[in-house]
């Protein structure tokens, strides 16, 4: 019984490393759409596992170690090669240096995440995570998609250099030192009913703008949110700043 109270949540992680596997499977065949739905099923699958892990009380070292290498392939690898195979195979070298940008700054990310782990920062996360840079490029690829779907699959002429600038920035943003709130944590409960107006706010966006414009503006509001958050935070008056405890 204790075993298959760790086996569990491996086996989210083990989806999670599957999808990216498969994501990869279908950007080489260029079925885009297809390796970008795949990729957020991993990051639906991702917040399961820690969720799952935590609801049996059994997380574990390995859990997270195991974690962190199916996130390098299904929030790394998988994005960056979908990047260039997608849009930026025309731009050699530019291209797949952008793809591999990502792919690196997302596995210093990964590693930053772990020797971090044991700290005390519950509701903010150092840097974009990389779920989150994963998500706005599989949602980008499902919006110019839809854009683009009389056309080619891939949108390699297309202004391809505006994607190695998006590229670049996502893996910036997960290097940075920018802080990100985590949403694992909060209480929603004692938040009502903001949870409903949220909810209420969102299935109208859904029905205005489509689902994939709709996670496309979420992710992309996510990954400003840091630079934004700190640019406003630095603008207010010093005597309104509270001092960390330390």
């Amino acid at each position: 019984m204790k075993k298959g109270k760790y086996l569990l949540p491996n086996l989210f992680t083990s989806g999670n490393l599957v999808c990216g596997f498969v994501s990869m499977i279908y950007a080489h065949n260029g079925d885009y759409p297809l390796a970008a739905l795949v990729i957020l099923l991993a990051a639906g699958l991702d917040c399961l596992d820690g969720k799952v892990a935590r609801l049996t009380g059994s997380a574990s070292a390995f859990g997270v170690e195991y974690d962190s290498l199916a996130d390098l392939l299904s929030f790394g690898m998988a994005p960056g090669w979908l990047l260039y195979t997608w849009a930026l195979r025309s731009l050699s070298p530019f291209g797949w240096l952008a793809a591999f940008a990502f792919v690196i700054c997302g596995a210093l990310r990964l590693a930053r995440f772990n020797v971090q782990a044991t700290g005390v920062q519950k509701y903010t996360f150092t840097g974009l995570p990389i779920p989150a840079a994963a998500s706005v490029v599989a949602s980008a690829v499902l919006v110019l998609h839809q854009l683009y779907e009389d056309v080619p699959s891939s949108i390699d002429t297309e202004h391809p250099f505006i994607l190695v600038f998006a590229a670049y920035t996502l893996a910036l943003l997960m290097v940075s030192n920018f802080k990100y709130r985590s949403f694992k944590r909060l209480r929603w409960r004692r938040m009502w009913p903001l949870p409903l107006l949220a909810g209420i706010a969102l299935l109208i966006t859904v029905l205005v703008c489509g689902p994939a414009l709709t996670l496309f503006l979420l992710c992309i509001g996510y990954a400003l949110s840091g630079p934004l958050e700190t640019l406003l935070w630095r603008k207010k008056p010093k005597e309104n700043v509270i001092p960390a405890e330390q």
